[in-house]
Protein backbone atom coordinates (compact mmCIF):
# COMPACT_ATOMS: atom_id res chain seq x y z
CA UNK A 1 0.00 0.00 0.00
CA UNK A 2 1.34 3.49 -1.01
CA UNK A 3 0.66 6.72 0.32
CA UNK A 4 2.05 9.89 -0.01
CA UNK A 5 2.27 13.10 1.94
CA UNK A 6 3.89 13.23 5.52
CA UNK A 7 4.09 9.80 7.31
CA UNK A 8 4.47 9.77 10.78
CA UNK A 9 5.82 5.96 11.90
CA UNK A 10 5.11 5.22 15.52
CA UNK A 11 7.24 2.92 16.89
CA UNK A 12 6.40 0.43 19.99
CA UNK A 13 9.57 -1.80 19.69
CA UNK A 14 11.24 -1.50 23.03
CA UNK A 15 15.51 -1.71 22.65
CA UNK A 16 15.51 -4.22 25.77
CA UNK A 17 18.42 -6.28 24.53
CA UNK A 18 21.57 -5.77 21.84
CA UNK A 19 19.37 -8.37 19.44
CA UNK A 20 16.57 -6.15 19.69
CA UNK A 21 18.68 -3.18 19.01
CA UNK A 22 20.15 -4.06 15.90
CA UNK A 23 16.33 -5.23 14.50
CA UNK A 24 15.19 -1.78 15.36
CA UNK A 25 18.49 -0.22 13.78
CA UNK A 26 17.57 -2.44 10.69
CA UNK A 27 13.95 -1.81 10.72
CA UNK A 28 14.63 2.03 10.58
CA UNK A 29 17.36 2.37 8.09
CA UNK A 30 14.52 0.07 5.63
CA UNK A 31 12.21 3.00 6.34
CA UNK A 32 11.93 6.08 3.22
CA UNK A 33 14.33 9.02 5.20
CA UNK A 34 11.70 11.34 4.65
CA UNK A 35 9.49 9.48 7.05
CA UNK A 36 9.50 10.95 10.65
CA UNK A 37 10.03 8.11 14.11
CA UNK A 38 8.42 8.41 17.19
CA UNK A 39 9.56 6.12 19.61
CA UNK A 40 6.29 5.17 21.75
CA UNK A 41 6.53 1.99 23.30
CA UNK A 42 3.68 2.68 25.66
CA UNK A 43 2.03 5.55 24.48
CA UNK A 44 1.12 6.08 21.41
CA UNK A 45 -1.89 8.68 21.45
CA UNK A 46 0.37 11.35 22.99
CA UNK A 47 3.03 10.59 20.25
CA UNK A 48 -0.40 11.00 17.33
CA UNK A 49 -1.40 14.42 19.32
CA UNK A 50 2.33 16.25 19.25
CA UNK A 51 3.01 15.16 15.49
CA UNK A 52 -0.62 15.43 14.34
CA UNK A 53 -0.05 19.10 12.82
CA UNK A 54 2.58 17.85 10.52
CA UNK A 55 1.13 14.25 9.77
CA UNK A 56 -0.93 12.95 6.79
CA UNK A 57 -0.53 9.58 7.77
CA UNK A 58 0.56 7.41 10.85
CA UNK A 59 1.67 4.30 11.03
CA UNK A 60 1.91 2.15 14.37
CA UNK A 61 4.70 -0.16 13.98
CA UNK A 62 3.31 -2.77 15.75
CA UNK A 63 0.22 -3.11 17.85
CA UNK A 64 1.67 -6.74 19.14
CA UNK A 65 4.86 -5.11 20.71
CA UNK A 66 2.07 -2.19 21.85
CA UNK A 67 0.43 -4.62 23.78
CA UNK A 68 2.74 -6.65 25.26
CA UNK A 69 4.91 -4.08 26.36
CA UNK A 70 1.77 -2.60 28.48
CA UNK A 71 1.04 -6.49 29.79
CA UNK A 72 5.17 -6.50 30.91
CA UNK A 73 4.76 -3.12 32.64
CA UNK A 74 1.52 -3.66 34.84
CA UNK A 75 0.39 -7.37 34.40
CA UNK A 76 -2.39 -6.73 37.54
CA UNK A 77 -4.41 -4.24 35.77
CA UNK A 78 -3.04 -4.95 31.73
CA UNK A 79 -6.91 -5.26 30.22
CA UNK A 80 -7.70 -1.91 32.02
CA UNK A 81 -4.63 -0.23 30.35
CA UNK A 82 -4.47 -1.87 27.40
CA UNK A 83 -8.49 -0.64 27.11
CA UNK A 84 -7.54 2.73 28.23
CA UNK A 85 -4.32 2.70 25.62
CA UNK A 86 -6.77 1.77 22.94
CA UNK A 87 -9.32 4.54 24.03
CA UNK A 88 -6.78 7.20 23.88
CA UNK A 89 -5.41 6.07 20.37
CA UNK A 90 -8.63 5.90 18.80
CA UNK A 91 -9.28 9.28 20.24
CA UNK A 92 -6.31 10.45 18.98
CA UNK A 93 -6.59 9.52 15.24
CA UNK A 94 -10.60 10.91 15.47
CA UNK A 95 -9.12 14.31 16.42
CA UNK A 96 -6.17 14.36 13.87
CA UNK A 97 -6.82 14.87 10.45
CA UNK A 98 -4.52 11.97 9.00
CA UNK A 99 -5.04 8.18 8.39
CA UNK A 100 -3.71 5.50 10.97
CA UNK A 101 -2.51 2.54 10.03
CA UNK A 102 -1.72 -0.25 12.59
CA UNK A 103 0.49 -3.36 12.12
CA UNK A 104 -0.09 -6.06 13.98
CA UNK A 105 -0.11 -10.00 14.39
CA UNK A 106 -2.56 -12.74 14.69
CA UNK A 107 -1.63 -14.70 17.47
CA UNK A 108 -4.84 -16.98 18.20
CA UNK A 109 -4.27 -19.42 15.36
CA UNK A 110 -1.80 -21.85 17.57
CA UNK A 111 -1.96 -24.05 20.17
CA UNK A 112 -3.36 -21.99 23.50
CA UNK A 113 0.05 -20.97 25.39
CA UNK A 114 0.99 -23.10 28.06
CA UNK A 115 1.17 -20.70 31.15
CA UNK A 116 -1.06 -18.21 32.19
CA UNK A 117 0.92 -14.88 31.31
CA UNK A 118 0.81 -16.67 27.47
CA UNK A 119 -2.95 -16.96 27.47
CA UNK A 120 -3.76 -13.22 28.60
CA UNK A 121 -1.92 -12.34 26.00
CA UNK A 122 -2.89 -13.95 23.63
CA UNK A 123 -6.28 -13.26 24.70
CA UNK A 124 -5.74 -9.63 25.20
CA UNK A 125 -4.07 -9.05 22.16
CA UNK A 126 -7.06 -10.88 20.09
CA UNK A 127 -9.85 -8.52 21.76
CA UNK A 128 -7.82 -5.65 20.74
CA UNK A 129 -7.15 -7.16 17.38
CA UNK A 130 -10.77 -7.09 17.24
CA UNK A 131 -11.56 -3.88 18.35
CA UNK A 132 -9.15 -2.16 16.15
CA UNK A 133 -10.60 -4.33 13.16
CA UNK A 134 -14.70 -3.32 14.16
CA UNK A 135 -13.36 0.77 13.61
CA UNK A 136 -11.05 0.22 10.95
CA UNK A 137 -12.28 1.11 7.35
CA UNK A 138 -9.82 -1.78 5.72
CA UNK A 139 -8.77 -4.98 7.26
CA UNK A 140 -5.78 -6.69 5.85
CA UNK A 141 -4.67 -10.41 6.83
CA UNK A 142 -1.48 -11.13 5.14
CA UNK A 143 -0.78 -15.27 4.47
CA UNK A 144 2.80 -15.40 2.76
CA UNK A 145 2.57 -12.07 1.90
CA UNK A 146 -0.51 -12.22 0.14
CA UNK A 147 -3.16 -9.29 1.42
CA UNK A 148 -6.61 -10.73 2.05
CA UNK A 149 -8.96 -7.93 2.49
CA UNK A 150 -10.80 -9.30 5.55
CA UNK A 151 -13.93 -7.19 5.21
CA UNK A 152 -14.61 -8.05 1.33
CA UNK A 153 -14.65 -11.06 2.58
CA UNK A 154 -17.56 -10.91 5.63
CA UNK A 155 -19.39 -8.50 3.72
CA UNK A 156 -20.57 -12.12 1.72
CA UNK A 157 -22.30 -13.76 5.32
CA UNK A 158 -22.20 -17.18 5.30
CA UNK A 159 -25.63 -18.96 6.25
CA UNK A 160 -24.55 -22.61 8.22
CA UNK A 161 -27.55 -23.50 8.83
CA UNK A 162 -28.74 -24.73 5.30
CA UNK A 163 -25.82 -26.91 5.01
Amino acid sequence: MAHGGRVTYLATANPSDEEMRLRIAKHRADRPEQWRTLECPLDPASAMRAAAVDTDCFLLDCCTLLVSNLLLADTESAEKTVNSMIDALLAAYHEADADLIIVSNEVGLGLVPEYPLGRLYRDLLGRVNQRLASQADTVYYLIAGFPLDVKKLTSFPLDISEQ
